[in-house]
């Protein structure tokens, strides 16, 4: 009986390492799976898996995380990587995680139609779409208060807006790590700071997401926020008819939002053939059916209509490399100066 029980285990085994030896296996069809960390709105990452799934048979799941979150978790996962891509959100977390050797090089064949400025010549990263930071403001609370909409950094400062601006942190939120890379490439670092320990005054909440500011400003639980303007476009087509849109006078920033193969991923391959495809024509322009505005990295596609209305936002030269190498430093002397934490929720 012994036998017979020691023969039924190892068969169990032998089974259960042929499975996991393929590293593809798992999904529809034997096609494998993927496992990727989102870092662009839900809604964008549910139809991106949900087409690839139903295009290639690989059984396709993602897990919404911000930027310093998914920072922190390839940390956390160095040695036994859950996920194989890292896909949306601003390319600064991505820089500061080549760093880390937590990304892997891919020169995707999609790339030679992504335009040189929003790819990494060494192929750690490669751009899916651009989107440039601005204001949001509650033009019916503005009435009330008879404020008007802010037009600059420097209209923040003001006594009106005391209490009545919502921003992520830069310790959890790539749009608000945007900031503060913008504010100190803008002003100079100490004179940022200086800056930033005024505006921590004037701030109602810090919001550990990027996009919560243009939500909450569109339902009226706080008058002006501080996010990438497509997000605020999209929250104006859900019936959030009441924001109203800004981009700072001085200039500002952008993002370039990314995608990247990551290092020891177990699922490489798919990775890859997920990596070629929502770099295509076709995938980039499929966000806009889930109201991604954002402009597009492909040279063939056609941006959405909607964000026409913020093209003529005043860019800073953002520097995309010094902004990703320098992330940690800022992060900490700006949570320091502030004497502010990283919110939990």
């Amino acid at each position: 009986m012994k036998k017979i029980l020691l023969s039924v285990l190892l068969i169990i085994f032998a089974l259960s390492c042929g499975s996991s030896d393929n590293g593809d296996s798992g999904g529809k069809d034997g096609k494998g799976k993927l496992l990727f960390y989102a870092g662009l709105q839900e809604d964008h990452a549910a139809l991106i898996a949900q087409e690839f799934e139903k295009e290639t048979g690989i059984k396709t799941e993602f897990v919404r995380l911000s930027s310093g979150e998914t920072l922190a978790r390839l940390k956390a996962e160095k040695d036994n990587m859950t996920a194989s891509v890292w896909y949306g959100g601003p390319v600064d977390g991505m820089v500061a995680a080549i760093d880390e050797g937590l990304i892997e090089k891919y020169i995707s064949s999609e790339a030679a139609n992504i335009k040189p400025e929003y790819k990494n010549a060494e192929g750690y990263w490669t751009g899916i779409y651009v989107g440039y930071l601005g204001f949001v403001g509650n033009k019916k609370m503005l009435d009330e208060k008879k404020i008007p909409m802010p037009t600059s950094w420097e209209d923040l400062l003001k006594p009106e807006y005391k209490g009545e601006i919502v921003v992520a942190h830069p310790g959890s939120s790539g749009t608000a790590y945007t900031m503060l890379a913008t504010l100190v490439q803008l002003m100079g670092e100490d004179k940022a700071m200086e800056y930033l320990k005024k505006f921590n005054g004037q701030v109602r909440q810090y919001t550990k997401s990027g996009t919560a500011p243009g939500r909450m400003v569109g339902t009226g639980e706080a008058t002006v926020g501080i996010t990438f303007l497509h997000d605020g476009i999209k929250y104006q087509k859900e019936g959030y008819s009441d924001i109203i849109l800004a981009s700072p006078s001085e200039g500002t920033g952008f993002e370039i939002g990314g995608v990247a193969l990551l290092k020891n991923g177990p699922d490489q391959e798919n990775a890859k053939k997920f990596i070629d495809w929502v770099l295509s024509k076709k995938i980039q322009e499929l966000g806009k059916t889930v109201g991604s505005f954002q402009f597009l990295t492909n040279k063939d596609a056609v941006n959405p209509e909607e964000a026409k209305t913020v093209e003529n936002a005043k860019l800073i030269k953002y520097d995309f490399d010094w902004s990703g190498k320098n992330k940690k430093r800022l992060v900490e002397r700006f949570t320091k100066e502030t004497n502010t934490a990283v919110p939990k929720e």
